[in-house]
C-alpha cells in the first residue's frame, strides 16, 4: 500500500497534538502502520507547531516537501507558511474566518498544482458550542465530511469517544459533529 502523508499545523495551544493523536489512533485501529513526528516552535507561547503523520509502509516519520496528501491547518497564516508540504493534487483544510481564502497570490500556486482547498470557521463553530479551545475538533469534523481521508467520519468519532477525557467527551463529540455538518453543507 502506498504511504499516506498528513501534515497538521497551527499554533501552540490549538490542539494540534490531540488532533494528530485522534487521526493516528483511528488509523492504528483500522490496521495501518503509523509513524508520526511533531516539530515545536514556542508551542506553549503560541508558536508554530507542525505534526507529521505517515500511514502505511513508510521508512521515516517526517513528511517530505511536496508529498502531503492531506493538510490540516488550524491557523490560516501557518497554513500558508506550510503549503510547500502539499503534494500535487493534495487536499488542504484550513480554519479561517476570512472570506478571501486563499489569498490571491497563493490561489494561483494552489490552482497550478491542482490542490483542492477548503476553509471552515472552526473557531466560531467551537465558540458557539461553548468550547472555544476545541476548534481542532471542528476542523477534524469538517475534514471527515468529505470522506477523502484514510479513516472515516465514524472511525474518527469512535476514536474521539474513546480517547477524550470523560469530562470533555460530550463537548468534543458535539464540536466534531458540528464541524462535520458544516462540511456536509459545503
Amino acid at each position: 500500500m502506498e504511504a499516506i502523508n498528513i501534515v497538521l499545523c497551527g499554533l501552540g495551544g490549538q490542539g494540534i497534538l490531540f488532533m494528530t493523536r485522534v487521526l493516528a489512533q483511528a488509523a492504528l485501529d483500522k490496521g495501518f502502520n503509523v509513524l508520526g513526528a511533531e516539530t515545536h516552535g514556542m508551542a506553549q507561547r503560541g508558536g508554530s507547531v507542525i505534526s507529521h503523520l505517515r500511514l502505511g509502509e513508510v521508512q521515516g516519520s517526517l513528511v517530505q516537501t511536496g508529498t502531503a496528501h492531506f493538510f490540516l491547518a488550524l491557523e490560516e497564516n501557518e497554513g500558508y507558511r506550510n503549503i510547500p508540504f502539499l503534494a500535487k493534487k493534495g487536499k488542504m483544510f484550513v480554519n479561517t474566518n476570512s472570506r478571501h481564502f486563499p489569498r490571491q497570490e497563493v490561489k494561483a500556486f494552489l490552482d497550478k498544482r491542482g490542490i483542492i482547498y477548503r476553509a471552515v470557521p472552526a473557531g466560531p463553530i467551537a465558540l458557539e458550542l461553548g468550547a472555544p479551545r476545541s476548534s481542532n475538533l471542528a476542523l477534524l469534523g469538517f475534514f471527515s465530511a468529505f470522506n477523502e481521508g484514510p479513516v472515516s467520519h465514524t472511525e474518527l468519532r469512535q476514536t474521539i469517544d474513546k480517547i477524550s477525557p470523560n469530562r470533555l467527551k460530550d463537548i468534543n463529540l458535539k464540536v466534531f459533529e458540528a464541524g462535520y455538518e458544516k462540511g456536509k453543507a459545503f
